[in-house]
């Protein structure tokens, strides 16, 4: 059983969506009073392929939901010997779950008399312990809908051996650090391939514009380096049971240098059997849909 919750806006529907395309059994806004019942309930029915496993959306809207509540019925559950238990949250800033409020009129659960940003403050306070108590904490403010997605069905689709999910994206320094980055590394001291006219409008995971990253003697010396303490470094995260890890890679526009970084460190990781990630947040918000964009070719 997986329980998502988390900040109202920050993306639980998405999740149980992705959830239920990996073949979890989705229920959305359940009282928390019923859970139990739910764990309890057999599925007689001969037509259906069988649910072993389910996916439960509970948060501020659902009846009698109090964080206190919730503490101690995820204590209850997580004592039982035939449940495995996973409890997911998902976080976001409070001016973007302010503007995705505005952008859709809807009224935030706890702001249906006052100002939107006074209902996430006071959801952020009473949520806070719950957080504390999640598995797993995913940040949305600087994901698309398709990039949650894909984090939650590579995180947990994929077989439970041990293995630590990694996550390496690029991004932009002016556009803010990645609130869920655990390790960043700043690339600006390569060679710019933006003053390049004929590489200026292409993006990092093309050949040309790698070749000359690659070109820049600071790229492999660097290179070696930083896979030699990611090699040191991240089996002790996994030794520490750290179960999903995220190494940023930002340069000024987050479309060359970066990018490329963090398409081979996303290679290198992969050849030693990790599991990983590869995000571009500064192209993904540039990329419309059916649209590929500027020199995605690698």
């Amino acid at each position: 059983m997986v329980l998502v919750t988390g900040l109202s806006g920050a993306g639980k529907s998405t999740v149980l969506r992705a959830f239920e395309d990996m073949g979890y059994e989705a229920v959305d806004n359940l009282p928390l009073a019923l859970l139990p019942n739910l764990v309890g309930i057999a599925d007689d029915n001969p037509e259906h392929v069988p649910a072993h496993a389910v996916a439960v959306g509970i948060d501020t809207r659902t009846r009698a939901f109090r964080p206190d509540r919730f503490d101690a019925e995820l204590a209850r559950l997580r004592k039982r010997r035939d449940l495995n238990l996973t409890l997911v949250f998902l976080d976001c800033s409070s001016d973007v779950l302010a503007r995705r409020f505005t952008e859709t009129r809807r009224r935030h659960p706890l702001a249906v008399d006052r100002p939107v940003i006074d209902g996430i403050a006071r959801e952020r306070t009473a949520m806070e312990t719950v957080r504390a108590h999640a598995d797993y904490v995913f940040d949305s403010t600087d994901l698309t809908a398709r990039d949650l997605k894909r984090i939650v069905a590579r995180t947990f689709a994929a077989p439970e051996d041990g293995r630590m999910t990694v996550s390496v994206s690029s991004f932009a320094f002016p556009q803010g650090l990645p609130r869920d980055a655990d390790l960043v590394f700043d690339v600006r001291f390569l060679k710019n391939p933006h003053y390049v006219a004929h590489l200026s409008p292409l993006t990092g995971k093309n050949a040309e514009v790698a070749l000359y990253i690659e070109a820049d003697p600071a790229y492999h010396l660097f290179l070696q380096k930083l896979e030699d303490l990611l090699t040191s470094l991240l089996p002790l995260y996994q030794r520490e049971g750290k179960a999903y890890l995220t190494i940023a890679f930002g340069c000024t526009g987050g479309r060359h240098r970066s990018v490329m970084v963090a398409e081979r460190i996303g290679e290198l990781l992969r050849a030693q059997g990790m599991r990983v990630n590869v995000l571009h947040r500064e192209l993904d918000r540039l990329r419309e849909p059916g649209r590929v964009a500027p020199g995605d070719n690698l």
